[in-house]
């Protein structure tokens, strides 16, 4: 016999008027009863159909977000209105509609997915990060729902169907770029560690130092949030060393805004005395002072793939997993110059 409104409503001990609220995400209602109708929901595994009354085979024609939270910090990175773009170009082109999680922690955003698959509200998920340990990405292959992640799995890459760049192969050209400059103080600074993109882009960093017989150097390399702020930290922690790196590795362009904005306070110049590379190729990178050398990884056509490859799957549920890989290549600007000699 199917869950309803009633069976949740004596469960969590409240009225069925309040759990409607609480689907409806009523402001009026505290999160405290909301949390306790949301445990009811999932105990008794009831999720509002939000299209109860289409047939059972119709089409959502709409497709579903899934973004790494949705504080405002979120979109302070231009990655992700681009990607986005991406994916809306496409999915305008196939008459689908867009459904994007407004969860912040980890367990909002699974429950909120969770909504969207056994609601009926998309018929597949684009997941815009790919981060290890991730229960969701687990969930959803249980599941048997059609989605795609952008970037690479961190286990199971022949049951997710991807769209990532080589970030590793990226990585390693960017190091050799200043190596061939001749630096060889270069130090790291990447994202969170538990980011997979993170990862990747920190072993091709490793291994580009490796092939050049340069050792790796602990103290320069260094996690901060993929925000102007993060680069600002470690671009003060980096140069307050009494051996500081002549050269950089960013793994975000506005990180790499940050940085500079760091160095330029405490009399550093870019790149007489210190030579930054970066990730992404966002259009500010073009305008900043000096102009940003940066790894142009396409994001528009991250998200335009990751959208066409949701649509293959929707369409053949059976389809063999694919990995498509993006290209990169490093656009020169004026961040980098050869080390000084003293």
């Amino acid at each position: 016999m199917a869950v309803t409104i009633k069976d949740v409503a004596k469960l969590a001990n409240v009225n069925p008027s309040t759990v409607s609220r609480v689907i409806a995400n009523s402001s009026r209602i505290s999160e405290k009863t909301k949390r306790t109708v949301r445990e009811a929901m999932e105990q008794l595994g009831y999720y509002p159909n939000h299209h109860a009354r289409s047939l059972a085979n119709q089409s959502a024609q709409t497709i579903g977000i899934v973004l790494p939270g949705s504080g405002g910090e979120l979109f302070q990175n231009p990655f992700f209105p681009q990607v986005i773009q991406g994916i809306s170009k496409e999915a305008h082109a196939n008459h689908y509609g867009i459904y994007m999680t407004t969860g912040i922690t980890k367990e909002e955003i699974r429950a909120e997915v969770l909504s969207m698959v056994h609601g009926r509200r998309v018929d597949g998920l684009i997941l815009l990060y790919s981060r290890i340990g991730d229960e969701l990405v687990d969930l959803l292959i249980k599941l048997r729902f059609p989605f795609v992640l952008i970037g690479k799995p961190y286990i199971n890459e022949n049951q997710i169907t991807h769209v990532d760049n080589d970030n590793i192969q990226a990585a390693i050209e960017a190091t050799q770029y200043l190596i061939n400059l001749g630096h060889t103080k270069c130090a790291f600074i990447g994202g969170a560690p538990e980011l997979v993109v993170t990862t990747d882009r920190l072993n091709g960093y490793k291994q580009a130092l490796t092939q050049a017989g340069l050792p790796i150097r602990d103290e320069y390399i260094v996690h901060q949030d993929f925000l102007q702020e993060g680069g600002r930290q470690a671009g003060q922690l980096l140069m307050s060393m009494e051996d500081p790196p002549t050269g950089l590795i960013v793994a975000d362009d506005i990180m790499a805004l940050g940085i500079m904005s760091s160095l330029t306070e405490i009399s550093v110049r870019v790149p007489e005395d210190i030579s930054l590379i970066s990730f992404n190729n966002l259009l500010i990178s073009e305008y900043c002072s000096p102009p940003l050398t940066s790894v142009e990884i396409n994001i528009f056509q991250l998200g335009s793939s990751a959208t066409d490859a949701l649509f293959q799957l929707i369409k053949e549920t059976e389809l063999p997993t694919n990995r498509f890989i993006i290209p990169h290549e490093i656009i020169e600007r004026a961040s980098c110059a050869p080390p000084k000699t003293k």
